[in-house]
């Protein structure tokens, strides 16, 4: 009975240090997380007698997979990504199956194809923009893709849409109360420009054309009563490029006139050319011909004023402005920000949505299947995977230029490797002992 004892106790002995050895040599693996030996007692009985129940041993229960958050250490890597909270990376094993591994190793790069990668090889998984190539944050979460990173340049958009937002000084004279010229377009050079005393303000703003070259819109601005504008917008008429004279402004709404603002008594904005605020007539088209200057198309856009005030104020200004068209652009970088979406960024500063990083949770995670590389497989016990983006439920946030250290304490591990040592050592001598108990019963003459 001892030595089976003493046997079963260096059995676990020795397995305590097996699973202590293997913490410490993960101690420096990304996203490694460390195991525990638990152990229970053995104990026989006898059937159908008065209870008689004696110790026999020490057995292993089972080695369980601890997933305690590891500390986050940063790096120059874009790709780089670290999970901070719970949940794992989801991975597909195999090109072309839909097998998925799991893994908070976040040590991904990019393969010739251009795919983000493990360092097995496996793909990154992600939800996919429901608008490819745009900034809008919108996920098709019901379909996993494989991340594949744009790596040509972006080809440049014409304007199609002007948002501008400004507010016009209402103590302004009206230029006709002061015995200013009627503004008008100049007819011929040397004139390029309207005669300065026929307007109160002007600013300029730029569009692209086809080419993704940019083009100067300017915007001059006539009050005409107390509540009244009348806004001209002009360009200058690519078609008149004789130099060294400068091109004529020319008007661009294609209406020979200008666009009729009305305000309401509070300084919000009423009505344009009549129509009420925001009635989609409302929304003025900007048209200019094909430009011969380089062969560039007809630039085909609209310039919405919805939000435009006048106030009292020192000065005219221009708060806010947007237009949708850009230059021809060279990739810069990725970025991936806390809720894992992953955008391009490009030199002519537009930026693109390419997904959302997946991520997955099991109601027992310690019933994952460590399959090596610091990988998990889905296992009966796990339970069934939880998919969603970073942030959703109980899942953690994603940090970008970061990585995951295994959550291994060094100091806890050494002082379990000498306590197992201690422990080798105390059943071995509990063999020796029964060992010599035996001879001396062998001695009894």
């Amino acid at each position: 009975m001892m030595f089976s004892i003493g046997l079963s106790g260096l059995n676990a002995a020795a397995k305590d240090l097996e699973v202590t050895g293997n913490n410490i040599a993960n101690s420096s693996t990304i996203g490694f997380k460390k195991s525990r030996a638990e152990f229970a007692d053995i104990y026989a009985s006898s059937f159908g007698t008065c209870a008689n129940n004696s110790a026999v041993g020490v057995r292993l229960a089972a080695v369980t997979q601890q997933f305690s958050q590891g500390s986050l250490e940063l790096t120059d890597n874009t790709l780089d990504m670290a999970i901070n909270g719970e949940g794992f990376f989801v991975l597909r094993n195999d090109v072309g199956q839909n097998e998925m591994v799991y893994t908070r190793n976040g040590t991904f790069q990019v393969d010739r194809d251009g795919y983000v990668v493990s360092s097995a090889g496996k793909r990154l998984q992600v939800y996919p923009p429901k608008i490819p190539n745009s900034d809008i944050a919108d996920f098709d979460s019901g379909n996993l893709t494989d991340l594949q990173l744009p790596l040509d340049n972006m080809g440049a958009k014409s304007t199609t849409e002007v948002d501008i937002n400004f507010n016009l000084n209402a103590d302004e004279d009206v230029i006709t109360a002061v015995g200013g010229p009627a503004f008008a377009w100049p007819a011929a050079l040397p004139e390029t420009t309207p005669d300065p005393n026929s307007y109160n303000w002007s600013t300029t703003y730029q569009v692209y054309d086809s080419l993704g070259s940019p083009r100067d819109v300017t915007m001059y601005f006539v009050k005409t009563g107390a509540l009244t504008w009348d806004v001209n917008v002009g360009m200058y008429d690519a078609n008149n490029v004789t130099p060294p004279d400068p091109p004529l402004m020319i008007d661009a709404t294609g209406t020979g006139g200008p666009i009729e603002v009305v305000f309401k008594a509070d300084g919000t904005i009423d009505t344009v050319n009549g129509a009420t605020v925001p009635d989609p007539a409302a929304v003025i088209p900007i048209n200019m011909p094909a430009f011969t200057d380089n062969g560039a198309d007809a630039l085909v856009s609209s310039i919405t004023l919805d939000n435009a005030t006048q106030y009292s104020s020192s000065k005219n200004s221009v708060i806010d402005l947007t237009q949708n068209g850009y230059s021809s652009g060279t990739l810069s970088g990725f970025d991936v920000d806390a809720e894992g979406i992953v955008f391009s960024r490009y030199s002519n500063g537009q930026s693109f949505i390419l997904g959302q990083v997946a991520m997955a949770n099991f109601k027992n995670p310690q019933g994952l299947q460590q399959i090596g590389d610091n990988n998990w497989a889905l296992s009966y016990g796990a339970g069934d995977p939880v998919y969603g983006g970073a942030g959703d439920g109980r899942l953690g946030s994603v940090q970008c230029c970061a990585l995951e250290s295994s959550n291994v304490d060094l100091t806890e591990e050494l002082v379990n490797m000498i306590t197992a040592q201690r422990a080798y050592e105390a059943n071995a001598k509990t063999i020796s002992t029964a060992d010599q108990m035996t001879q001396t019963i062998l001695n009894i003459r």
